[in-house]
């Protein structure tokens, strides 16, 4: 039960996260149109580039991270000893 809960909120949580970035993403596309300056334009997509690679694969690493952390085994080493 308490696994079926954490993948329906991780779930929740990733398409949340994914909208947000994309709201965020739309908003910064539009003030960054608007701007007159050619140079201030260009500074200002390369920041919304760095700023959408961010965002985008963030939520990436959250889902990932989350269903390993849900969903991934716990294996011990034959001994009981480090893994390496």
């Amino acid at each position: 039960m308490k696994m079926a809960l954490a993948s329906i909120l991780v779930v929740i949580l990733t398409v949340a996260m994914a909208l947000a970035a994309m709201f965020a993403l739309v908003y910064t596309t539009e003030h960054v149109i608007a701007i007159d300056s050619t140079l201030q334009r260009v500074a200002g997509i390369c920041a919304e580039l760095v700023l959408g690679v961010v965002l985008l694969l963030g939520t990436v690493w959250v889902a990932t991270h989350f269903a390993v952390r849900i969903f991934g085994t716990k294996k011990s080493s034959p001994e009981g000893g480090p893994l390496a």
